[in-house]
C-alpha cells in the first residue's frame, strides 16, 4: 500500500475564460493569487490561488493545441488533475509503476513554482489525471 502521500498540494482546473474563473474564486469565494506564472512547456498560464489547506490551480491554455487547450476542447472547463505532495518523487514513480500504474512522467520534470513534478496517466486512475510533486523540505 501507497504510504508516501503527504497531503493535497492542489486541484487543477482548465479554464477557458480567467476573468470568470477569478470572479468565482478570487471575487465571490474569497481565495487569493498567490502565484501567477506562464510555463511555456506546458503552454499553460498558471495561477495559484490559496484555499486553505490545498491550492486551487487555474489552468489557461496558451493555444488550442497545447494540452490543456486540448483538453478544453473535449470537456469543457472543469477539473483538470489533483496533485499530491510527495517527499520523495523518484520513490513514488518506482512504487507507482510497480504496482501497475501507468506514468505519463516516467522522471521528474519541473512546472510551476520550479518544483518537480510527474503525472500518473488518467487510465490508471478511473478517468482522473494525478500529479505528484515533491514536498519542499520547508512546506
Amino acid at each position: 500500500m501507497m504510504h508516501m502521500l503527504d497531503h493535497i498540494d492542489h486541484i487543477g482546473l482548465a479554464v477557458a475564460d480567467l476573468d470568470e474563473a477569478l470572479h468565482i474564486w478570487r471575487d465571490i469565494l474569497g481565495l487569493t493569487v498567490t502565484h501567477d506564472e506562464t510555463v511555456p512547456e506546458q503552454g499553460t498560464r498558471v495561477l495559484f490561488l490559496h484555499g486553505g489547506n490545498a491550492d486551487i490551480e487555474l489552468l489557461v491554455p496558451l493555444g488550442e493545441e497545447t494540452p490543456v487547450g486540448k483538453f478544453l476542447q473535449k470537456r469543457g472547463p472543469g477539473m483538470h488533475h489533483i496533485c499530491f505532495a510527495v517527499p520523495d518523487l523518484e520513490a513514488a514513480l518506482a512504487e507507482c509503476q510497480a504496482r501497475g500504474l501507468q506514468l505519463i512522467d516516467e522522471t521528474p520534470r519541473i512546472g510551476a513554482k520550479g518544483k518537480r513534478l510527474a503525472f500518473i496517466h488518467p487510465k490508471s486512475a478511473h478517468g482522473v489525471l494525478i500529479e505528484l510533486c515533491e514536498k519542499k523540505p520547508d512546506a
